[in-house]
This record gives structure tokens, C-alpha cells and sequence, in this order.
């Protein structure tokens, strides 16, 4: 009897030992330009790790950009109806919450985010039906100018929607990459800068690029109900596979330009017209590229010269921040009352 009294005793103690830990699971804030960086933060119980095999799940993350720094639980894919988000027909929510939609021009590329140490870039792709005035577009590749070194993943064309095939494509400096299809199988650039993991086995996939930004990806057809929906007339050698996308920045100097980048400049004054069921910006010309992998518009101010970077991050600890848009405006600074 005694030895029974003990051995429970002993797996009451593991098992408490066990709950503690569990309890006790959290993540640390990354991001070196918040207050909240290298801080211990205890997840939430409904969401006790970081990562989930199942993509449905959700995962715990810290906010770094609350001043209590937070964890909370999210999806592992873009929510196209959070601010950073770029879906549909492009519809764009910035980083002050305010929605428009910029088409620009099927195959062409324009500046999404343009920083003095990063470049982003969007291939958009679509079709122009008779009659129309303007292209029906989406976003079909991205471009990353960052560290000199040139990233870019984007959605194979196909003629038909297969789930069970990968359509995501990526290319780093020139050469194809592989990234296994595996659930959260993982490649980094040799550097460690830049980083992607999968969300499921296809179509998904989190990029990472160090201290900069964190990407949600998606790929997605245009759907027989989308097509029935909006009357796009696609053709049936294409069902315009594009990328459904969600941003979060960190450390974005208060010159950032690009269509979705100068969102999140503390002085943007957004043209977008409010209580418009669909507010459209212009400003091609202002945003168009010349490749995926160029920053050669008339707002890019990428550079790849170390001086020049300094001189544009230093500008960064003296920014005006307009403390009423949030706790950050995307520079992992954060605004107190």
C-alpha cells in the first residue's frame, strides 16, 4: 500500500511539473526596436505554442508593439481585412486602417513598399474584357530587395485550380530554390536574413526577412464564383493564380514610399476617398518598376549604400509620431499616453 501511495505521489508530482510548464509556454519579442525585445512573454491557454501542424490552428505571437507587451493568438495566414493586408482585385488596407485599391496594369510591376534598406515589389497579372476601361488585376509575384541580395516567390500560372499542387515558385539571387512540401519545412538564405517556412504542405508559406518585415502568403485562383460575382470574363486557359498577402513591418523609416509602404508614415494623408464603396488611388507612373527586382520608380528611395541607409535610419529616434493612429505606426516605436 505504501509503495502504491508513493508512485502516486511521484506521477501527481510529474503531472503538476507537466501542467507548470505547459502554463508556463510562451515566445520572446524579436524585434530589436521595441521596449518589449528579448522579453519573456507566457502565451495565452488557448493558443500555447508558436507553431501548429494544422494550418486551421491557431499559434501564439507576441505583439511587440504594445506597451504592455502582449501575446496574442492568430491564424498563420493573411487576414485580408487587417491593416497590411493586399488581396482581390488588388484591395489594400494600409497602415492607418483606411481600404482602397490600386489596379495599376496586368503585366506590369510597381513598388509596393519602398525603404532605404528594402525594396518590395508586385508582378501584377489580369485580362481586360471587351468594353472595359481598365484591367482586372491581382497580384501574381513579389520582389525583395534587401541586404544586395534579390528574393522573389510568386504563383505558377495554370489553367485549372488543383489543391493537391504547389503553384508557389521562389528564386534567390538568380537560381531557383526548393523548399520541401512538408508542413512548416523551413529554408534560410545563407546569411540567416531571410527566411520561409511553409503554413501547410502547398500554397502557403511565411516569409520572414530579419528585423524588416514578416509576410503571410497565400495562393488562390480566381474562383467560378469570384468570376460569376464580378463578371471578370476569365478565359479558360487561366484561372489567374495570385497571392493573397498580409504585412507587418518592423523599423520602417519615416520616408517609406511604395503603394501599401507610405501608409505607415506618420504624416501620410491618405487620398483614398472615405465612404466610397470602392476607393481607388492612382499613381502608376509614380509606382512602376522596371523588373520584379528593380527600384527604379520615381518614389523608390532604396539603396544599397550603407552611408545613405545610416543617414535614413538616424531620422527614425527624431519622427513625429502621430500617437492617434495606434500603439505604433510600424516602426516599432511605441506611442504612450
Amino acid at each position: 500500500m505504501e509503495i502504491s501511495k508513493t508512485l502516486l505521489l511521484v506521477i501527481s508530482l510529474v503531472a503538476a511539473t507537466c501542467f507548470l510548464q505547459a502554463k508556463a509556454a510562451g515566445v520572446y519579442c524579436s524585434n530589436p526596436y521595441t521596449r518589449c525585445y528579448r522579453k519573456y512573454i507566457r502565451c495565452p491557454e488557448e493558443c500555447p505554442s508558436k507553431t501548429a501542424m494544422n494550418s486551421k490552428n491557431k499559434v501564439c505571437y507576441a505583439d511587440c508593439d504594445r506597451p504592455t507587451c502582449k501575446s496574442q493568438c492568430r491564424m498563420r495566414k493573411p487576414n485580408c481585412n487587417r491593416p497590411g493586408s493586399a488581396c482581390y482585385d488588388p484591395r489594400f488596407i494600409g497602415g492607418d486602417g483606411i481600404v482602397f485599391y490600386f489596379h495599376g496594369k496586368s503585366n506590369e510591376e510597381f513598388s509596393l513598399v519602398s525603404d532605404s534598406d528594402l525594396q518590395i515589389n508586385g508582378r501584377f497579372i489580369g485580362h481586360r474584357p471587351a468594353g472595359r476601361a481598365r484591367d482586372f488585376t491581382w497580384i501574381q509575384a513579389l520582389g525583395f530587395l534587401f541586404n544586395s541580395n534579390k528574393f522573389s516567390l510568386e504563383a505558377a500560372k495554370t489553367a485549372s485550380w488543383d489543391n493537391e499542387i504547389d503553384h508557389l515558385k521562389f528564386s534567390y539571387d538568380g537560381q531557383d530554390l526548393s523548399v520541401p512540401e512538408q508542413t512548416l519545412s523551413t529554408w534560410y538564405s545563407p546569411n540567416k536574413d531571410i527566411k520561409i517556412e511553409r503554413v501547410s504542405m502547398r500554397n502557403s508559406v511565411i516569409v520572414t526577412i530579419k528585423d524588416k518585415a514578416e509576410i503571410m502568403i497565400n495562393v488562390v485562383p480566381v474562383t467560378k464564383e469570384d468570376d460569376r460575382i464580378h463578371s471578370y470574363k476569365v478565359p479558360s486557359d487561366d484561372c489567374f493564380a495570385h497571392l493573397e498577402v498580409q504585412f507587418r513591418f518592423f523599423n520602417l523609416s519615416p520616408k517609406v514610399d511604395g503603394i501599401l509602404g507610405r501608409t505607415y508614415r506618420p504624416d501620410f494623408q491618405n487620398p483614398a476617398k472615405p465612404g466610397v464603396a470602392m476607393p481607388v488611388v492612382g499613381g502608376e507612373d509614380s509606382f512602376k518598376t522596371s523588373s520584379l527586382l528593380s527600384n527604379d520608380c520615381k518614389t523608390c528611395i532604396f539603396s544599397e549604400s550603407q552611408a545613405e541607409i545610416d543617414s535614413v535610419k538616424s531620422e527614425i529616434e527624431y519622427a513625429t509620431l502621430d500617437c492617434t493612429r495606434g500603439a505604433s505606426s510600424g516602426y516599432g516605436i511605441v506611442c504612450r499616453k
